[in-house]
């Protein structure tokens, strides 16, 4: 299956809140759309209009032009509303990507900021970036989403690449206008939201993180395979294992909540487990591809343990190749285990024909003859027979494959049909080997069929299932339904019931949106038992079971609490106590966080009057009814929070669901009343609580700085009225600190700390009036004194105290080649560029800190940047740790032999000297001003190879193993950017230095058409390291491969393996030994690298990758835990 970079199919539809935050509002980013080019198509049949416009309509269309579209600077930018289906809707772009070199593009509910609480909607859209040349080769998206508040816009991070949309031949940017259609069909199924797949069906579901539909369906086939999810169970975890860390116990979990749980489970404490990130959960993979890195690491986890060999005993067959001679008595044979089969759908009209297509005889002749050991070259058949099947046969079925003539990948959906009942012992055992054990029965039950629903640029994955070997089910996701057995096999044979075959005259478009299996899985009927066994809660560790039970009793609790949160009001308490405890610790803005676990946290039903509170707050805290006073806090203009006003006499009788109507705030969908609460003070605990005049009095509380232990504290609270001076205030606070009374004092009042703090000096015989000081104000104090030693390098006064809390920023330094030593150091988030190097330098013990080069941290790769920081290229350390508006704690850092400033003023340039032989010898790297010339960096490399003396050189580009230049010797090296090219520097040979009149230089480069993987027909894949070769009038073919051969130094019968092709514009043409190769290259316009000669042999090296062709969105699978 190919992968579209990332997110490209249905179930990669994701959000971009939760990789990017809060999405702003329509006004912050549409500032170059050009509304009026906007029209919303709503569908209707034209000689029906009268009827349509009774109805209202359910789906529709809306189609969005986007012009001056490259000139887009904002992040982020919206199309107008438009109604379909009674509802408001909008699109969203990220014009430069959300995270990523693709077009961000998602549909959004756009009135879902005024929608009432629990809202919700679900919709099937397909989006669009038209061709403004051909519309059959527009790019299309579908998904299915259940939109509310928590995900009120979904689409596709990776809709489609940069690189495509602004290459101007595509055809989807035309004269800087892009177009973009959604189609949207509101989903109104009565039962859509009240559905419960358990009670149903007796199977839940799994959810979906983004784009993980392929792993649910694989994971959904190998849960129902009893047999695989009892040795899950069996392999040994602990209880101090962490799901999220180990990937046994996180699959026992997944296993055990599928198996007992009611509702759909989540998977991403297994994807944790996988060690991958967010960005893994919205890439869309092959399922075969994760079939097997997951069993190759479950039998990694299983080897040593009671279930060692379960993969082995359930998936694993065995084939034997064989190569035997027509004319002499030789016969070659190599056995090699499966664990799945890959079948040919193109071409078949079954699963029999491809296993005969599988088992074919390909005679070995002529060009072609078997190169046999003591017999030369002789006439032969080649082949591949069974030896064994296993217990749970899975079939590949290969849909995608990559056409040559359109020059695309397409995928195959002519009808291919798989029987219920597999017979592999047909026809006298014709796919077996003839000491194959007959004794066995190779008869088979289809048990599961994966589906691929959608085109080659996009789709979903789904399961068909029988877990009980009579009803099939369909898991679609959160989603488990019944179906027809027609459902589950005709109706997967693809096809479209006209079509007679795949062929270049069948249209495209025709290729692209089908549903069809895609993967096969049977049970051998004789294993069936066997496979087929019961699973209880005795095979489940006690730990686990312990352990998961009592988190779906919390989840059950929390569901319960959830469901008569409307019902409740929360009481959060706050005392003098929690402001202690917390002040100067966990919090120094305001005065306490009501999130704190030590919080008094009260559930009390609404109806209750208040006094309800002081009753529990009494059992509780064991503080008197008499004794407790209490104010409410309220969030100020300036997005503090205080106490701000009083409840008295006259509200104890109020019932708290009118108070939780004015004063209480909504979180997560519960009310919640915050609360401070005052009793006697700690001068006079048993007395009464003082009167209180709610006109003058105000209630001020109080925090303590020492500059000498640069330590703030919470240190009590006092009342006052407006005409009192601050003066007045000295005695109160030198008791609450315990100083003498005679002891200056500096006092601030703590206004306010967002967007920066501000902490403003009271002056001592100003009154509290002019102060304007209020209920709740935070009075901070310290003694008036010169600090001396030590301390006096800190923060002296309260104010630079509180700033450089607010700015304080923990930073992680790690070397840029070696992640393995941490350094940490406490900075300032306000820190200059030398500041945070001096401070590194000194940590580290280095002389010179503008010797240390420093590269930022990339929150989505988690790794560094690709570009260094330049030498005070950016005024504060915030900027140094912001990636697309995430905040990083990390900095990589490298040190260099001479100051930064002074390097970039150098081009450094890292060249790789190739041998004769095409090969790399050594790596040099070079430093020369930026003015210099090609020559002058190919004459210092001269003076670096050894023996080099005065050959001739030339500097070449190598990009995805392809030559893309050779530069001038006058060509200036400011121009060249090695980050993303090869480099190279060779030796012009002998040969090309004393090439004729009638002699041609051409490209040679090596090429592969299989993936190894799959074995599945790709685009070409070059790999290897090109060279330049000279071919001369009237050389054949057989000529030419002779002279490479001994170039590149190649045995004889590897090279025999060889084939040798004229490659144009990516497509092969296969030449013959007695073809003339100079005339293939002859009145050619288009460059080079366009056409060349190609060497068809496998890439041994595949899975190795040079730095040019890494790619995130294009990474294999792997699987840490």
């Amino acid at each position: 299956m190919p992968r579209d970079g990332g997110q490209a199919m249905e179930t990669d539809a994701s959000s971009p809140t939760r990789v990017q935050g809060t999405l702003s509002s329509q006004e912050d980013a549409a500032s170059l759309v050009n509304e009026g080019e906007e029209e919303v198509v709503v569908k209707e049949e034209a000689e029906d209009m009268e009827l349509e416009a009774k109805e209202d309509p359910l789906e529709g269309t809306h189609i969005w032009k986007i012009e001056n579209f490259s000139l887009l600077d904002d992040k982020k930018v919206y199309s107008d509303n438009f109604l379909i289906g009674g509802y408001k809707w909008r699109l969203l772009i990220f014009p430069k990507g959300n995270g990523c070199e693709f077009l961000s593009l998602y549909l959004d509910v756009a009135d879902s900021d005024m929608l009432p609480y629990n809202w919700s909607r679900s919709a099937s859209f397909t989006l669009s970036v038209l061709n403004q040349y051909n519309p059959d080769m527009s790019h299309r998206k579908d998904s299915t989403h259940l939109f509310n508040g928590k995900e009120s816009d979904w689409g596709f991070t990776q809709f489609m690449s940069l690189e495509n949309i602004y290459a101007p031949e595509k055809g989807y940017l035309v004269d800087d206008a892009l177009t973009i259609e959604a189609k949207v069909k509101v989903r109104t199924e009565d039962n859509y939201f009240s559905y419960d797949s358990r009670k149903e069906t007796g199977h839940v579901g799994l959810k979906n993180q983004g784009a993980t539909c392929y792993m649910n369906s694989l994971l959904q086939t190998l849960f129902h395979l009893p047999y695989f999810r009892k040795a899950v169970y069996h392999m040994p975890t602990s209880s101090d294992d962490y799901s999220n860390k180990s990937l046994p116990l996180a699959l026992q979990s997944l296993f055990y909540k599928v198996q007992f749980n009611p509702t759909a489970v989540a998977t991403k404490d297994l994807t944790r487990s996988f060690g991958w990130d967010s960005m893994d959960a919205f890439t869309q993979h092959d399922v075969q591809e994760l079939n097997r890195v997951l069993c190759e690491k479950l039998e990694e986890k299983m080897k040593g343990t009671r279930v060692e060999n379960t993969i082995q005993h359930l998936f694993e067959g065995h084939v034997v190749n064989y190569i035997e001679c027509i004319n002499v008595d030789y016969k070659s044979t190599r056995k090699e285990s499966f664990m799945d089969l890959q079948l040919d759908v193109k071409g078949c009209k079954n699963v029999y024909d491809s296993f005969e297509k599988y088992v074919e005889v390909e005679t070995l002749e002529g060009d072609n003859k078997y190169q046999a050991e003591g017999h030369g070259l002789q006439d032969a058949r080649k082949g591949v027979l069974f030896q064994d099947f296993p217990p749970v046969l899975q079939l590949q079925l290969k849909r995608f494959e990559y056409d040559f003539v359109h020059d695309m990948m397409v995928k195959i959906n002519e009808r291919y049909e798989f029987p219920e009942k597999l017979d592999l012992d047909r026809d006298d055992f014709k796919y077996m080997t003839k000491d194959s054990d007959r004794s066995l029965k190779n008869q088979y039950s289809l048990y599961s069929v994966l589906v691929h629903s959608g085109g080659v640029h996009g789709g979903h994955y789904y399961a068909f299932i029988r877990p009980d070997g009579k009803q099939w089910l369909k898991f679609d996701d959160e989603k488990v339904t019944k179906v027809e057995p027609s459902v589950a096999l005709e109706e997967q044979f693809g096809g479209n019931g006209t079509e007679t075959g795949y062929g270049n005259n069948v249209p495209i478009k025709t290729q692209m949106r089908f549903s069809n299996a895609y993967m096969l899985v049977y049970i051998r009927d004789s294993d069936r038992d066997h496979i087929l066994c019961d699973v209880t809660k005795d095979d489940i560790a006690q730990h686990l079971r312990e352990r998961l039970d009592k988190e779906q009793e919390e989840k059950e609790k929390r569901k319960k609490e959830k469901q008569e949160a409307h019902l409740y009001t929360y009481v959060r308490i706050a005392t003098d106590k929690d402001l202690t405890a917390q002040v100067g610790q966990h919090t120094y803005f305001d005065l306490v966080d009501f999130h704190h676990p030590d919080i008094l946290n009260l559930r009390i039903p609404k109806k209750e009057p208040f006094t309800e509170v002081k009753r529990q707050v009494e059992a509780q805290l064991g503080v008197p009814e008499s004794k407790q006073r209490y104010w409410m806090w309220s969030t100020r203009e300036n997005q503090t929070y205080r106490p701000s006003k009083v409840y008295g006499p006259e509200d104890e009788n109020t019932k708290l669901v009118d108070l939780t109507l004015k004063d209480s705030r909504m979180e997560m969908g519960k009310s919640y009343l915050n609360l401070f609460l005052e009793t006697p003070t700690k001068d006079d605990p048993h007395g009464e609580l003082p009167p209180l005049r709610v006109d003058k009095t105000m209630m001020l509380f109080f925090k303590l700085f020492d500059a000498e232990t640069q330590t703030l504290s919470y240190v009590g609270r006092t009342f006052a009225v407006d005409s009192d001076k601050v003066r007045d205030l000295t005695p109160k606070m030198c008791n609450f600190a315990g100083y003498s009374l005679d002891e200056e004092l500096i006092a601030f009042e703590e206004i306010k700390f967002e967007p920066v703090v501000m902490c403003e000096r009271l002056e001592r015989h100003n009154t509290l009036k002019k102060c304007q000081l209020e209920s709740g104000d935070i009075i901070c104090f310290q003694k008036d004194t010169q600090m001396t030693g030590p301390a006096a390098k800190y923060h002296p006064l309260l104010d630079e105290f509180m700033s450089y809390i607010k700015n304080r920023q923990i930073v992680h330094f790690t070397k840029l080649d070696n992640h393995s030593e941490v350094i940490e150091l406490e900075l300032s988030k306000l820190n200059t560029y030398n500041e945070v190097t001096e401070a590194l330098a000194a940590k580290i013990e280095l002389d010179d800190p503008t010797k240390i080069r420093l590269t930022s941290h990339n929150c989505y790769s988690n790794g560094p940047r690709p570009h260094p920081l330049k030498y005070q290229g950016v005024e504060k350390l915030s900027e140094m740790l912001t990636h697309y508006n995430q905040l990083a704690d990390k900095l990589y850092y490298e040190i260099l032999d001479i100051p930064l400033f002074e390097l970039e003023k150098l081009k450094s340039l890292k060249i790789a000297f190739h041998g004769e032989a095409g090969e790399e010898v050594e790596t040099y790297t070079l430093r020369l001003p930026k003015d210099s010339k090609v020559e002058e960096a190919l004459q210092e490399l001269r003076r670096r190879i050894p023996n080099a003396g005065s050959k001739q050189l030339r500097l070449v580009e190598i990009f995805y193993h392809k030559i893309y230049k050779t530069y001038d010797e006058n060509d200036k090296i400011d121009s060249i950017n090695d980050q993303y090219w090869t480099l190279r520097a060779e030796a012009v040979s002998e040969e090309e230095r004393n090439m004729g009149p009638t002699d041609k230089l051409i490209h040679v480069y090596h090429f592969t058409t299989k993936d190894q993987i799959s074995g599945n027909t790709t685009p070409i894949h070059n790999f290897g390291d090109p060279f330049f070769f000279v071919v001369r009038e009237g050389e054949t073919v057989l000529q030419v491969k002779e002279r490479i051969k001994a170039k590149l130094n190649v045995p004889d019968e590897e090279f025999l393996k060889w084939k040798i092709a004229y490659c144009s514009l990516s497509r092969p043409e296969y030449l013959k030994d007695d073809d003339i190769v100079i005339s293939r290259f002859m009145r050619r316009d288009n460059g080079p690298w366009e056409h060349y000669l190609g060497l068809e042999h496998e890439d041994k090296n595949r899975r190795s990758r040079t730095k040019n062709q890494s790619s995130y969105y294009d990474k294999a699978i792997k699987i840490y835990g």
